[in-house]
């Protein structure tokens, strides 16, 4: 499709794809959407392509250029235990929480955010908390028992390996919050100096295998990717600049 030979590898984590990136080791990575802010910043990562999933609700922002009933865009959630006695921000003092990652937006900095702006310091007012690595993985350690509490993206709860190991777990976690600020979703991001030609060709290909349903397939299998939009390089600004007038300074998550 584009005369171009690609070898694909899969890193151990965010911090280790943003290194391969900056180091020209990777030209092309998919990223959750707080590690392609990182490496932005740290070395001039730039997004390409952005994700929609049709499960989402939160629809496109014309502001950005996007429109349709694609959805790039999505929220957070908090999550307890049915019986927990946990029905409002304030009741989590004291208890026990599940974060996923610590680049992750819906599982673990807007959570935070809005913890804070409730006047709970997850440091000084939770009993503890841990990070579980995924949102599967917090909505089973709410299931379980494991944590009072959690975030995850909504809504994590119908994930299939979940549903699959815990079939009332929709009967059994209740969401009790859900954030306001929407949060743009991850997608595919191209290294700074790349070859625009090897971008532009990179970028179509992948908008031509979303095209065909053999490829689409294959993708959403793997990301649960339903369409990609091309994006401009600033399209995460906005959302930057919002969760820094919230009081959180994005580049001390990583060095």
């Amino acid at each position: 499709m584009t005369g171009l030979t690609y070898q694909s590898t899969v890193q151990t984590s965010y911090a280790a794809a943003i290194e391969a990136m900056g180091a020209n080791k990777a030209q092309f990575s998919f990223l959750a959407t707080l590690a392609a802010i990182l490496a932005r910043q740290k070395y001039g990562v730039d997004p390409a392509l952005v994700s929609t999933r049709a499960y989402q609700t939160v629809p496109l922002d014309p502001d950005k250029g996007l429109a349709g009933t694609q959805q790039a865009f999505y929220k957070g959630q908090f999550i307890t235990k049915k019986g927990s006695g946990i029905t409002k921000l304030a009741d989590l003092k004291g208890k026990t929480f599940c974060f996923t990652d610590p680049l992750s937006g819906s599982g673990t900095i807007i959570p935070q955010i809005v913890l804070k702006a409730a006047g709970i310091d997850p440091d000084k007012d939770l009993k503890s908390y841990q990070f579980a690595g995924s949102h599967p993985n917090v909505v089973t350690a709410v299931y379980k028992g494991d944590c009072d509490a959690g975030a995850t993206f909504i809504d994590a709860r119908t994930d299939a390996s979940v549903v699959k190991a815990y079939p009332d777990v929709m009967d059994k976690v209740d969401v009790f919050y859900v954030t306001d600020l929407k949060i743009p979703n991850d997608g595919m991001q191209s290294a700074k100096g790349l070859d625009p030609v090897i971008r532009d060709a990179t970028v179509n290909a992948f908008l031509a295998m979303m095209a065909d349903p053999g490829g689409k397939a294959v993708v959403k299998k793997a990301y649960t990717y339903d369409a990609l939009l091309k994006v401009p390089a600033t399209y995460y600004d906005d959302f930057v600049s919002q969760v820094t007038k919230a009081g959180y300074d994005l580049s001390t998550l990583y060095k």
